[in-house]
């Protein structure tokens, strides 16, 4: 059995799906994308797969992970490795059903019988943010993730600090403390507005701070840490276990959150929650993404001890344009663990041969599109470039 074609599917909101085809007429999925980059992840997608994979035996996935990181004297960032994690994810899936067995079990089977899963809280006011919290809740969730502000400035007023609070305020108080409330900064806020705000939302006891800086800043952790009991989370944007080396180091992070789409799959992601493991920090991998991303991380999250949570995007206020289950052959409630959570807030774990997920592909055909989703860009009121 070799590699013998690929095809890639652009579709709403932002995602991209890889169908990889072997010649024993197998097919394997994967999630390969950037947000806002979109074209040049799918570039690099077919130059590893015509340049490296095509015509290889998919079951020798360890090799196929060095030869497209090491093949190339460029390596990490962001466009090659989340198109190594696509294809990393398609590898897997073919191997699981190759073998009938789900990838956790060909990973060592599962730490655990059951995964808890959170979701984005909508909304800018407090009071429409109250509203959709109280709503999840009675969905059955007992974890939810909130962004802590808009656009700030280097050294902002008071005003916004206490806008932040009144926001967290007004979530805590809709859901009670029963419910986790994790506070997203999302690399929005400079050192001192970070230090500020992670010690006035300190009261209402954060389940963690994610992103409090820029991953370029990651250095600063260990001051902001200082200023809160909240555990400190962050790693969206850090792409190998080379770039979660030195914060684990430091010793400032207690949460890591690799994304599967991003950072090199699950053959990469599994090393970075091993490495996690010995510094007892926990393992939260980052998914606001489509279906096959989620599953690929719900087979690293049954068998990394150290999973914490993961998150997911079912019915996600900015995903109208296509949702988690639009694109599956199969989306009852008998498909498994992308379906709703149970009234305390997990998921099963997997049980079909590989990611247990399977694309249709005439819903595909009919809604690919142009991949030119874009960042938001914001600017302040100077004129000069504001983080988003």
């Amino acid at each position: 059995m070799v590699l013998t074609d690929y095809e890639l599917f652009a579709v709403p909101p932002r995602w991209l799906f890889l169908k990889l085809e072997t010649s024993d007429g197998r097919v394997g999925w994967g999630e390969p994308r950037v947000e806002g980059g979109a074209k040049s992840v799918q570039t690099a997608v077919q130059e590893l797969l015509e340049g490296y994979l095509l015509g290889e035996d998919p079951a020798q996935i360890q090799d196929h992970w060095q030869m497209m990181y090491r093949g190339g004297f460029h390596r990490g960032g962001s466009v090659l490795m989340s198109a190594i994690a696509g294809i990393d994810q398609a590898l897997w899936d073919l191997k699981g059903k190759e073998f009938g067995a789900p990838v956790y079990q060909l990973l060592g089977g599962a730490a655990r019988d059951r995964i808890r899963v959170y979701q984005w809280i909508g909304g800018e006011e407090p009071e429409e943010m109250a509203e959709e919290a109280a709503a999840l809740v009675d969905r059955g969730l007992t974890a939810m993730k909130m962004n802590a502000t808009g656009k700030l400035e280097l050294i902002d007023s008071p005003a916004a600090i206490d806008a932040a609070v009144a926001r967290m305020r007004a979530v805590r108080e809709a859901v009670g403390d029963e419910v986790e409330i994790a506070v997203d900064f999302h690399g929005r806020a400079s050192k001192p507005m970070a230090k500020r705000l992670a010690a006035a939302l300190d009261p209402y006891d954060p389940y963690f701070i994610e992103e409090p800086v820029r991953p370029e800043h990651n250095d600063i952790l260990p001051a902001i840490a200082a200023k809160t009991n909240a555990p400190i989370a962050t790693g969206e944007r850090l792409f190998s276990r080379w770039d979660f080396k030195q914060i684990l180091q430091d010793g400032a992070v207690d949460v890591v959150q690799p994304d599967i789409s991003h950072a090199g799959g699950i053959t990469e992601c599994y090393k970075i929650a091993s490495m996690a493991e010995a510094y007892d920090v926990a393992f939260a991998p980052h998914c606001p993404l489509g279906p096959v991303a989620l599953a690929a991380s719900l087979h690293v999250d049954a068998v990394a001890p150290n999973t914490l949570i993961q998150e997911q995007s079912l019915g996600i206020h900015y995903d109208e344009a296509g949702d988690v289950l639009d694109y599956l052959i199969d989306n009852t409630r008998s498909y498994g663990p992308l379906i709703p959570y149970d009234e305390e807030g997990f998921v099963e774990l997997p049980t079909k041969p590989g990611l247990g997920v399977e694309l249709d592909e005439e819903v595909l055909r009919e809604r690919s599109s142009d991949p030119g989703w874009q960042t938001p860009t914001w600017r302040h009121a100077d004129g000069s470039v504001a983080e988003w």
